[in-house]
């Protein structure tokens, strides 16, 4: 291949792929080496279904375009990475010809739409969490005001009451009304944006506190707790407090899920240069990935789109508003809180935070 061609090749922004009659990869670009994860040596001569696997759109797309000799389109199609957050891209197939007209290869473009998906991810949520805002305001308006009325009722009757069976009952209502209002100041959260305490914080001390506390938690006694962090992570601006809160409640969350047979929590750390975050101030900076990844039983596909409601739960006694709240103040912090889960295999929450580095 002339060496300009390849130069024209590597200048390309989208990535290119270009595979001959026998569906094997001829030439590939710069770009395209990187959101493979690949090298020219390394898929050159390569059937083009051995790149991503033979169920993927884009050995599906070429197939298509080869036979039939017309453009073909996929969007939204996940990439697989060793050790990043996966890419979203879109691909397109079209057919090259020969002098008869007959399709004798494709070229393949790979558009890296990863940014935008986490940026529209990033606005949906916020917008989700602004309405949560909106329905906590109404309702401690509603709730607040009538609690205070029960419960001093309540109290006045315990004084009153002239047996211990009404004493009780009356004490019943107090805790209660305490329970209920404790729950409406959790919610409210969502509502009163609280300004963030920033400072500059060291993670790996942050979790190792966390975990140290959890030790001593009986839900830790049937579980493997393990830390693969980076040694290179810098500090970064934050709020210590309200990342304590996260990291506790998804550690917890994890423990519970290994509560019943034992297993595996392992929490990772690493930046992620090449995936970055856009800040309120609009610029685009390296993310820090903090991952919570348990052995337990997974999380049904079902379950899986409403773990985030506030008060959606499976647990007998939980609350439904841990993981909001978690999801909240990541976002507060200009990151996402993302689940994964495989049913039979386990479950991964990973964090993402936006790498704001202290002066």
């Amino acid at each position: 291949m002339p060496v300009d061609l390849q130069r024209v090749l590597d200048a390309v922004l989208d990535g290119v792929l270009v595979v001959d009659r026998e569906g094997r990869v001829e030439h590939v670009n710069a770009e395209a080496c990187r959101i493979l994860e690949t090298s020219p040596e390394a898929i050159g001569g390569e059937p083009i279904e051995g790149v991503l696997g033979p169920d993927h759109a884009m050995a599906k797309l070429a197939r298509a375009a080869l036979s039939s000799g017309r453009t073909a389109l996929a969007s939204d199609q996940a990439v697989e990475r060793r050790h990043e957050v996966k890419l979203v891209v879109d691909v397109a197939a079209s057919a090259t010809f020969d002098e008869r007209g007959t399709p004798d290869g494709v070229v393949l473009a790979l558009r890296d739409r990863t940014i935008q998906h986490s940026l529209q991810r990033v606005v949906t949520e916020r917008e989700r969490l602004a309405a949560f805002g909106r329905i906590a305001a109404g309702i401690a308006h509603e709730v607040k005001n009538p609690l205070g009325g029960i419960r001093g009722a309540a109290e006045l009757l315990e004084l009153r009451a002239t047996d211990s069976q009404t004493r009780e009952s009356a004490r019943l209502i107090v805790r209660e009304v305490d329970r209920i209002a404790t729950l409406v100041d959790d919610l409210m959260v969502f509502a009163r944006g609280e300004k963030l305490q920033l400072a500059p914080v060291n993670l790996h001390r942050l979790l190792d506190d966390v975990l140290d506390l959890l030790a001593h938690d009986p839900l830790s006694a049937s579980a493997r707790v393990e830390r693969h962090f980076d040694p290179s992570l810098p500090e970064l601006l934050a709020d210590p407090d309200r990342l304590v809160q996260v990291f506790l409640n998804l550690a917890r969350n994890a423990l519970q899920a290994l509560e019943a047979k034992g297993g595996t929590l392992l929490i990772r750390t690493r930046v992620s240069v090449d995936h970055r975050l856009l800040t309120e101030d609009g610029a685009r900076v390296p993310e820090v990935l903090v991952e919570f990844e348990d052995t337990g039983p997974g999380i049904p596909a079902d379950v899986l789109e409403n773990v985030s409601t506030p008060f959606f739960t499976t647990r007998a006694r939980g609350t439904g508003l841990g993981l909001a709240l978690s999801k909240h103040w990541v976002a507060r912090h200009g990151g996402v809180l993302r689940v994964e889960s495989v049913p039979g295999k386990g479950t991964t929450v990973r964090v993402s935070l936006p790498l704001r580095r202290t002066e």
